[in-house]
């Protein structure tokens, strides 16, 4: 009955994960999957995170279904981190939230609402973006775009970006990466989301954003700059967030959506629309990794204690790019690495090529994603120097047959 159905080729970066697993040598290292590592390579189990589960457990409570849109505590605590607690936005109800299967499930959430009620509208995403976006739209039935972004020598290609969204026909959707881009570490500047605001308004686009790493680039309350800034503005616009990176809760798929909209009534449709998309795909979210997130945001000792944990997850990344950025600079003197500089977050676009990434696989057993980026956290004070060694080696490789390649062609012009 199934022959006709092909094999699946497998998701780029967990297939590469599972090739990390299987490699037998001792000395790999894997900067691959947007996990973050502590210093022995383990996803850290936060104080905090603890703290609130134990409560949880201990208070024995049952566990009936959710409702639709999920519970109300999360609900209300992923309102007030991405807005501040009383912003006129959540004062006057016009939010319509939805607790969601990870930001996957908010971000999937929001392409169903967005192709059933704007079934016109294709998405913008940057180029490049994180490559689920891709399939998340697409398999909605939404015909997916890109704008300019990345520029590998100056970072952004902004004016060029801001000409692209102005071409675009009224009710397009742009997806915008609120702090800490995926996968370049490239972000836009608060005077850079400014000038983008009047772009929005006058041409009708509708931003979603998508907020994974809020508290890895600035701060907790700097990340959600773009957030409040729309908000402020009266643009009606989506955001999926999560807390899988910030407290460690990957496996309990812990997001939400957000939609603002003009005001309180649109609100209650948007929301009632929602719960309809729930209800055609998993019913109700899960429980249990909301619950402890609420616990958290909602107990000022553990909400404190949870935001130092994030400030040194913060602080380790930036001391890690210091750190490359030195190493690199050092073994290869001719190079430029300030990129690694200014870009944040737990990603950095390498601008290694495709062969060269695989040379590091195959010869230094150090995992990178084919577009060469390089996830920071997965190095520390015992793997760091080799890995700038190996990248010191494939780029000195590259440059030696680029250099065997135009002696040729120079040997080749002479005898002809």
């Amino acid at each position: 009955m199934f022959q006709h159905i092909p094999a699946f080729a497998g998701d780029r970066i967990f297939s590469l994960n599972e090739s990390f697993q299987k490699d037998p040598r001792p000395h790999k290292v894997n900067l691959s999957i947007g996990i973050y590592c502590d210093e022995e390579g383990r996803v850290p189990a936060q104080d905090a995170v603890h703290q609130a589960e134990t409560q949880i457990a201990a208070a024995r409570r049952p566990k009936p279904y959710l409702p639709m849109e999920g519970a109300a505590n999360f609900r209300h605590a992923m309102q007030a981190l991405l807005f501040g607690e009383g912003h006129e936005a959540l004062a006057s109800g016009r939010v319509a939230t939805i607790q969601t299967v990870g930001s996957s499930g908010g971000l999937k959430a929001g392409a169903e609402f967005i192709r059933r009620w704007f079934p016109s509208s294709g998405v913008w995403l940057s180029d490049p973006s994180w490559d689920n976006h891709h399939s998340l739209f697409e398999s909605a039935g939404i015909a997916v775009g890109s704008y300019p972004y990345y520029d590998p020598v100056n970072g952004l290609r902004f004016d060029a970006m801001l000409g692209a969204l102005r071409s675009l026909p009224p009710f397009s959707v742009v997806l915008l990466h609120a702090c800490c881009h995926n996968p370049t570490g490239v972000d836009l500047s608060p005077a850079q989301w400014e000038e983008l605001v009047p772009i929005i308004q006058t041409h009708r686009l509708i931003p979603f954003l998508d907020l994974a790493y809020q508290g890895f680039g600035e701060g907790i309350e700097e990340d959600a700059f773009a957030v409040r800034l729309l908000a402020q503005a009266g643009i009606p616009f989506l955001v999926a967030n999560t807390l899988s990176k910030s407290m460690g809760l990957y496996g309990e798929r812990c997001g939400a959506l957000c939609v603002v909209c003009a005001d309180a009534q649109q609100a209650d449709c948007v929301l009632g629309q929602l719960k309809f998309t729930v209800r055609q795909n998993y019913f109700s979210p899960p429980a249990h990794g909301g619950q402890i997130a609420a616990q958290v945001l909602g107990d000022p000792r553990l909400r404190a204690s949870w935001a130092c944990e994030v400030s040194a997850m913060r602080e380790r990344i930036r001391g890690l790019r210091v750190q490359l950025h030195a190493t690199l600079t050092r073994k290869l003197g001719g190079g430029d690495f300030d990129y690694l500089l200014r870009q944040r977050g737990m990603f950095s676009y390498t601008n290694l090529r495709a062969e060269q990434v695989q040379r590091l696989r195959e010869e230094h057993a150090i995992y990178l994603v084919d577009s060469g980026r390089l996830c920071i956290s997965g190095l520390n004070a015992a793997n760091l120097d080799r890995v700038a060694s190996a990248i010191a080696a494939v780029h000195r490789g590259a440059v030696n047959r680029t250099w065997q390649k135009e002696t040729h062609r120079r040997g080749l012009m002479q005898s002809g």
